[in-house]
């Protein structure tokens, strides 16, 4: 199977467009703005910001609404919709692993107790998604959740019983870093949700690294 879309690469496609994302900041730090009153902060053409803005609007990174004028017809201003959330700064790797240090600190093993409480809800979100009938469907339709997740994941069959699963991003390496039985937790959630035994491998050069989850019948 092909790596499904990314939340990340369809952002970078989108917002790569000129003018874009200087748009979105200038309506982000307001109550929401005009075409006419974009124009002006950025030094632009009318027709130009309004064209912009409804581009985004047509996908779904902004919205419309009407305040009341003073002169007549009410003023149609964009706003951000929750769809812009992920482009700006948020809880990143390192407050977590800060959190799960303090969890450590209130008791001997309290990150690796949060740890495992996230991966028992990960699985049970997952099973509501995956479903399927056979180990590939199965197994399919988890690596093209995981690439939705950011996991850049394809898979494969490799035998008559056999598959893999390979991954060319760990979202959250740096946790899996500093706690060695993260690997154990993600295996143990893949054999649950596939029904299967997997053996994951970890292949790393100087340019890239590559997850490997090989995929075999119990």
């Amino acid at each position: 199977m092909k790596p499904s879309v990314t939340p990340s690469s369809k952002i970078l496609n989108d917002l790569s467009r000129p003018h874009w994302f200087p748009i979105l900041e200038k309506i982000k730090c307001s109550d929401g703005l005009s075409v006419a009153e974009l124009a002006e902060e950025m030094g632009m053409s009318y027709m130009g910001i309004k064209k912009h803005c409804q581009a985004m609007h047509k996908l779904g990174w902004l919205e419309t609404w009407r305040t009341p004028s003073t002169s007549g017809r009410p003023q149609k201003l964009y706003r951000l919709t929750d769809k812009t959330e992920p482009i700006f700064s948020q809880i990143g790797n390192a407050t977590c692993l800060a959190i799960l240090d303090a969890a450590t600190q209130l008791e001997a093993h309290g990150a690796e107790k949060l740890l495992l409480a996230f991966f028992r809800n990960q699985t049970e979100r997952l099973v509501q998604i995956i479903g399927g009938d056979s180990v590939q469907e199965r197994a399919e339709r988890l690596s093209a959740e995981r690439s939705v997740q950011g996991y850049y994941s394809t898979c494969s069959v490799i035998g008559e019983e056999s598959m893999r699963i390979e991954e060319w991003h760990n979202p959250l390496q740096p946790l899996f870093d500093r706690y060695e039985t993260l690997s154990r937790m993600e295996v143990q959630m893949f054999e649950r949700l596939l029904g299967a035994r997997v053996e994951r491998t970890v292949t790393q050069t100087a340019h890239h690294t590559r997850y490997q989850f090989d995929i075999s019948p119990r």
